[in-house]
């Protein structure tokens, strides 16, 4: 799963650079194998679709952690 979310978000935009964190070597090579994986338009298509109808909710951080971020 790790690899399909970073090759989707390698498929965004050029400048996108995702940096994935992890203290296991093992997980840094299957992280790296993302860099192979190759999403269809199709495949980024369903995904989309998928992901679409996935309702966020709840906030990000607590109220008082949301302050803090200036936004």
């Amino acid at each position: 799963m790790a690899q399909i979310a970073l090759a989707w978000l390698l498929a965004q935009k050029p400048w996108i650079v995702p940096i994935p964190g992890t203290t296991k070597l093992h997980r840094l090579d299957e992280n790296i194998g993302a860099t192979v994986v190759e999403l269809t338009s199709d495949d980024l298509c369903e995904i989309e679709i998928a992901t679409s109808k996935i309702k966020v909710q709840g906030a990000r951080y607590p109220e008082k952690l949301e302050q803090m971020t200036g936004r």
